[in-house]
């Protein structure tokens, strides 16, 4: 396994989250499975993804897929108390950090219930006033 999954495989099962911006490209790409729309840059994906951390409930890989720079790490998890089954599709850069960063996600209820809460969360949250027309 290319070490950058390895160890953000390793941080997000640790609940480890301070330590994943590291591994991102400071303009990383990340497209929820909540709607058509991309958070673009380090800052924004790393709290986009601090929000996850605390809404995925139950959370473990089930199988880490790939090679090179295109990886895929499947996930079960609850959100709300619903089951969910999802894919991190990760493709690192050529120094080896996240570039594009997209999650797909089933079923539709779970993503409805993930779309509420971390939009509860998003839109209280300062720090991210300043990315306001990403959740457009």
């Amino acid at each position: 396994m290319h070490p950058t999954i390895q160890k953000f495989h390793d941080h997000v099962l640790a609940n480890d989250h301070a330590a994943v911006p590291a591994l991102m490209a400071e303009d990383v790409r990340f497209s929820p499975p909540t709607y058509w729309a991309t958070w673009n840059g380090r800052e924004a994906v790393a709290a986009v993804l601090g929000h996850v951390n605390e809404v995925f409930q139950d959370f473990k890989y089930r199988r880490v897929m790939g090679s090179g720079n295109d990886w895929a790490l499947e996930f079960q998890c609850t959100v709300e108390g619903l089951d969910c089954v999802g894919v991190d599709l990760i493709t690192l850069n050529d120094d080896g950090l996240m570039q594009d960063f997209e999650v797909v996600m089933r079923p539709h209820k779970t993503i409805g219930a993930l779309r509420e809460a971390m939009n509860a969360r998003v839109k209280t949250d300062p720090r991210f006033l300043k990315f306001r027309d990403a959740l457009s």
